[in-house]
C-alpha cells in the first residue's frame, strides 16, 4: 500500500490576498492579514518578504531515517506517481543526493516548485529546474535569512522581491523580473511571508485573476505535455 513517509502532505495550501484568483478549496487570507502583509504593519516586528510565484508542481525533499526522498505536495513518494513529471523529479534528486544530503539535517525537508512540465506559465529556464521557497524544521518553516544562507548557491530559490515593510500588491507585481526564472508567459502572481520577533508568522499570496490554471497540461488542453526541461538523453553505456 502506497504511504506518506511524512505522515501527511508535504505541504499545505496557501490563503489568498483580496482580488487573487481562487481555485477550488482555496479561500482568501483574514482581512487583517491582508492589512499587515499589503499596507500597514502591527508595529516594526512584522517583516514583509515576497517573493514571485513560480508556476510548476509542489515537491519536496526529506531527509528521513538518513534517506532522500522526493516528496509529491500531497507526501507520497515521487514514483508513485502516475505523472511522468514526478517521475522526473524523483531521478533528479537522486543524482543530486549528496548535495541534498549535505543541505539537510535529519527530519527536514525543502520545498520547492518543480519547473519540468508547462503548467500555467511557459519558463525558458536559466536555471535548475527546481526553485525552492521553504526549508520545514520540526514542522515549521524557517526564517528566510536561513533559507537563503542554506540554498544560495546550490538551488535556485524564488525571486525575492522586497524585504521590508507592507508591500501593495501593484507594486509586488511590478517587481517581477521575467528574466530571472526565464516566463515565457505572464508570471502568475506573488507570496507574501510574514516574519514576526523570530518565526514565520503566516504567509499568503495574490495569483493574476486572468491566470488560466494548467492550460498546458494535456488533461485539460487536449494536446501534447509542453516541457520546460527535460533530462539529457545519455549516449553510450
Amino acid at each position: 500500500m502506497t504511504t506518506k513517509p511524512l505522515g501527511g502532505k508535504a505541504y499545505g495550501h496557501i490563503s489568498h490576498l483580496p482580488g487573487s484568483r481562487l481555485g477550488p478549496g482555496d479561500h482568501h487570507c483574514h482581512e487583517g492579514q491582508a492589512r499587515i502583509a499589503t499596507q500597514k504593519a502591527r508595529d516594526r516586528h512584522d517583516l514583509v518578504i515576497v517573493q514571485e510565484k513560480v508556476d510548476g508542481s509542489c515537491c519536496a525533499v526529506a531527509k528521513l531515517d538518513g534517506c532522500i526522498l522526493p516528496l509529491t505536495r500531497a507526501g507520497y513518494l515521487a514514483t508513485t506517481s502516475r505523472l511522468e513529471q514526478h517521475v522526473l523529479f524523483f531521478g533528479w534528486v537522486m543524482e543530486r543526493e549528496p548535495l541534498f544530503r549535505e543541505l539537510l539535517d535529519e527530519g527536514e525537508r525543502i520545498v520547492g516548485e518543480w519547473l519540468a512540465q508547462a503548467h500555467g506559465t511557459r519558463y525558458a529556464l536559466p536555471h535548475e529546474p527546481f526553485v525552492a521557497f521553504d526549508i520545514f524544521r520540526d514542522g515549521k518553516r524557517v526564517l528566510y535569512t536561513e533559507l537563503t544562507d542554506r540554498l544560495s548557491g546550490h538551488l535556485p530559490l524564488a525571486q525575492l522581491l522586497h524585504s521590508g515593510g507592507p508591500l501593495p500588491i501593484e507594486l509586488a507585481l511590478a517587481k517581477i523580473d521575467r528574466t530571472v526564472h526565464g516566463a515565457i508567459d505572464e508570471p502568475e502572481g506573488a507570496v507574501w511571508r510574514v516574519e514576526r520577533q523570530g518565526q514565520v508568522d503566516f504567509l499568503t499570496k495574490y495569483v493574476r485573476p486572468e491566470k488560466a490554471d494548467g492550460c498546458y497540461l494535456p488533461e485539460l488542453s487536449g494536446g501534447e505535455a509542453v516541457w520546460n526541461w527535460r533530462p539529457k538523453q545519455r549516449v553510450g553505456g
